[in-house]
């Protein structure tokens, strides 16, 4: 088993470094393809094989040994790892595909990224060592500098590349140290081994608080979601890849694979995040004109619903949501990618009337539904039980600390918070959910364009994702814990559909203009601006570290480097004074000579 999840990271990356060394020597798109392929058949085999024969499974290849901690660069497979894996795979084989047709400017560096981003994305899920698994997470890191920035020769791109590269970065640095305290308090890193170690109370707070600092960063969570809306600028498919099964999903899962060692302080930290994050973004996709922005948000908000399962005791129910987002989100991106290559534009403004593309129109209203919470979708499924463990943590005695419920118990008042806001953010996700379709798909046309449908290459990835966007929520009939509950599932219910249904009215009443238009002017700049975060942290961040940076070069200039130069000014200015006795005239050595001879005389006469 262990052989065969090695083989699922190598093959992609093996076709990363083909399509980088090789280029267009070879045919990219296979060596893109094909690969992956391979990956999914084979991660599809480890999951069925995980369902049948439950357990975990795991090998080390070798052992690094430091002076304090070894290191065991080592794999391992349990049904969390599986389920994830496969889903990573089946979207990153879709994005292969569709981007053969929709990337056609430096393809085969493209793809070679696209591999390598996911390798180290299944490297991150099968790690069985917490070194090992920063390894995948940084390279991710990496590869999507490079995606985002794909179209570099636009400003813009590049800007958006530097912004989710360092504001990542930022949050990987107490992701570090968090790996570092609780892999010294367990006198291992291994993921197993850090478990099962009694960690003190303080080492798992400090530990899991600073893990959750790099969480913010790779899941785009309040603070650090900043740099996610800006990634849109990257080609579209990437979109669909980070916000689908890579690089935001990683966060999360490093959360639910670490569970045990999160305790109540921390989860009531990550519920606070988790709670801006969804309600804040929710708001920010209501008075969006970008198609790809109010995904964005709509992904921070999502994001946020799997961080709140977390937070109130739930990590079946955050990864059951991570498993159906991953599928409706891939449907929504790449439909936008197929909207947008008719359009040729990213605004909804100069969207309409695109319901006469069939597969397009329908595969995105799956999408839209899931996303919605609508049944019979997948979302409508894995959000009832996000909610019904919120519900649960408020008004029943907390869950015992199981393998679906290991966090233990948050105090009163955070639990509301989380459960008030997961409502709030249901009725919004269906309100911008509504909008969003509306504008896309009906109405009149409101471009100049040629409505099509997008080529085989495009449209069937999308209808093959819009399958589990469908029905992978019914999983949920046949489990315990996640099986709907009536009153949760219907209160959730009517409220995505009383957003979905004030949107439909408004835009009714005149299906040219945008619903969005009823909001206040103050409140619509307020939230197209996102609450002006990124203004804040201009002035409260990039201004004074810009200034800073502007004191630290005068000062290396006008204090260092003059020093140096002063050093060198004085050397010459003494020698120049003692090139005056060297100026090669004899009459002027003789001279010296005899006044020399005269002194040592007069001296001589004076001492005796």
């Amino acid at each position: 088993m262990i052989g065969f999840a090695a083989l699922v990271v190598l093959l992609p990356f093996a076709a990363a470094l083909a399509g980088m060394l090789l280029g267009r020597r070879l045919r990219p798109a296979l060596v893109a393809v094909v690969p992956m392929g391979l990956a999914t058949v084979v991660s599809a085999g480890i999951a069925v094989t995980q369902w049948a024969q439950p357990g975990v499974r795991a090998g080390t290849l070798t052992m690094v040994h430091t002076a304090a901690v070894p290191i065991g660069v080592s794999l391992e497979v349990n049904g969390l790892a599986a389920d994830v894996a496969l889903m990573v795979c089946c979207v990153a084989l879709a994005v292969q595909v569709y981007s053969v047709a929709y990337v056609h400017e430096r393809y085969s560096s493209y793809a070679a990224f696209v591999s390598l981003f996911t390798a180290a994305m299944l490297l991150v899920v099968y790690a069985g060592d917490l070194l090992v698994l920063y390894v995948g997470w940084e390279v991710m890191g990496v590869c999507s500098y490079f995606l985002i920035g794909h179209h570099w020769e636009d400003r813009a791109n590049s800007r958006a590349a530097v912004k989710a590269f360092l504001v990542t970065r930022i949050g990987d640095v107490g992701f570090l140290f968090g790996i570092f305290v609780l892999g010294l308090g367990a006198h291992t890193f291994s993921i197993d081994g850090v478990l099962a170690a009694p960690l003190s109370h303080t080492t798992m707070v400090t530990g899991t608080l600073l893990l959750l600092a790099g969480v913010a960063g790779k899941s785009a969570q309040f603070p650090l979601h900043t740099w996610l809306p800006d990634a849109m600028a990257g080609p579209t498919p990437i979109s669909a890849l980070i916000h689908a099964a890579t690089m935001v999903a990683a966060g999360i899962y490093v959360v639910a694979r670490l569970y045990p060692v999160f305790p109540a302080a921390s989860l009531a930290v990550l519920g606070i995040m988790a709670a801006i994050s969804m309600l804040g973004a929710a708001l920010a996709a209501l008075a969006q004109d970008d198609l790809k922005r109010v995904l964005a948000y709509s992904t921070i908000s999502q994001l946020g619903f799997m961080a709140a399962g977390l937070a109130v005791g739930s990590r079946d129910a955050a990864v059951f949501h991570l498993l159906t987002h991953g599928a409706f989100k891939a449907v929504l991106f790449l439909g936008a990618g197929c909207v947008i290559g008719v359009t040729g534009s990213n605004l909804l403004r100069d969207m309409g009337g695109l319901r006469l593309m069939p597969f397009t129109f329908w595969s995105m209203t799956i999408g839209y539904a899931a996303l919605a919470g609508l049944p019979p979708a997948s979302g409508f499924f894995s959000k009832d039980a996000i909610i019904e463990a919120a519900q649960s943590s408020v008004f029943s005695t907390p869950m015992p600390r199981t393998a679906s419920s290991l966090g233990g118990a948050l105090p009163g008042w955070c639990a509301w918070i989380i459960y008030l806001t997961l409502l709030v953010t249901v009725l919004l996700t269906g309100a911008y959910a509504m909008r969003a379709w509306l504008l896309t798909f009906f109405g009149e046309p409101r471009g100049t364009y040629e409505i099509r449908e997008a080529g085989p290459l495009m449209r069937w990835p999308l209808a093959a994702l819009a399958a589990p966007a469908l029905l992978l929520g019914w999983y949920a009939v046949f489990s315990g814990e996640l099986r709907p509950h009536f009153g949760s599932a219907a209160l959730a219910l009517l409220l995505a559909l009383a957003g979905a249904g004030v949107v439909f009215l408004i835009w009714n009443q005149d299906p040219a203009l945008d619903p969005a238009r009823r909001l206040p002017a103050p409140l619509a700049r307020a939230f197209q601006r996102a609450f002006y975060l990124d203004e804040v942290y201009t002035v409260a961040i990039v201004r004074p570290a810009v200034a800073l940076a502007m004191f630290v070069a005068i000062a290396d200039h006008k204090v260092i480097d003059a020093g140096v130069e002063g050093t060198a000014t004085g050397a010459r200015g003494l020698a120049g004074v003692l090139r005056r006795a060297q100026n090669g005239n004899p009459q002027t050595y003789l001279t010296g000579l005899l006044a020399g001879v005269a002194l040592i005389a007069l001296a001589v006469v004076i001492l005796t």
